[in-house]
């Protein structure tokens, strides 16, 4: 069964929006837990727009599921990382002022310092994951920095879903495809939603994790946060 790690992100938005702690992003993460949640995702940024470098502290106390913390490697986003010892880090070669992640590594001309950076977080005792594209130069390309997962940046899939599902998978199966093949573990993510996620999870060998933030909490709104959780696992199972 592929893991589903909820993106609390955007509760951390809507907290920021108006000061203060409501709603408590703490409290939604161990909510999203108790409502099936099998692992919570975070992406703080260095103007901490929403996720506060001091909530990732704050989550790792209280979290039980896996604890997955995306982020460019910078060396402010490395010292909170060894602080807090997740159990995955995912890196993502994201500008400081992107709104949203929006391509994976290129992992031949980035090798040599994702080789360095990802042997320095293994260290540690946490696991990694790069984010790239399916392309099958950079899943080869990502075998041989050391990872231990990638995670398919999904959201070319998504935008072509509706018109062509079978056309919009392809390049995901054989970049999943030659990921197993090289021993690598498969996580995917960016604007899946409860219309594309099922068909993905049912064609991409090896998904063991899903991190979904945006369409989650978007869907929330409207069906409540424990019956959205509920349906994404559905797709999922």
């Amino acid at each position: 069964m592929t893991k589903l790690s909820v993106n609390i992100n955007k509760i951390a938005t809507l907290r920021n929006a108006r000061g203060g702690n409501r709603p408590n992003l703490v409290q939604s993460a161990l909510d999203c837990e108790r409502f099936g949640a099998q692992g919570i995702t975070v992406h703080p940024r260095p103007d901490e727009r929403h996720i506060r470098y001091q909530d990732v502290l704050d989550l790792k106390k209280v979290v039980t599921t896996e604890f997955n913390i995306e982020g460019n490697p910078t060396p402010e986003f490395l010292e909170l990382v060894k602080k807090v010892v997740p159990e995955q880090v995912t890196l993502v070669p994201d500008a400081p002022d992107a709104i949203t992640s929006n391509a994976g590594w290129d992992t031949l001309r980035h090798q040599d310092f994702l080789k360095k950076t990802i042997a320095d977080l293994k260290s540690i005792g946490t696991r990694v994951s790069i984010f790239v594209d399916p392309v099958i130069e950079m899943v080869e390309g990502a075998a041989e920095t050391g990872t231990d997962r990638i995670e398919l940046y999904t959201e070319a899939y998504a935008s072509h879903y509706h018109q062509n599902r079978e056309q919009a998978i392809a390049p995901y199966a054989q970049a999943a495809e030659r990921a197993v093949a090289l021993g690598l573990g498969i996580n995917a993510g960016h604007d899946l939603d409860l219309d594309n996620l099922k068909y993905l999870q049912q064609n991409i060998p090896g998904l063991l994790e899903v991190s979904i933030g945006h369409a989650l909490i978007c869907d929330a709104l409207y069906l409540g946060l424990e019956n959205t959780i509920q349906l994404y696992l559905r797709q999922l199972s």
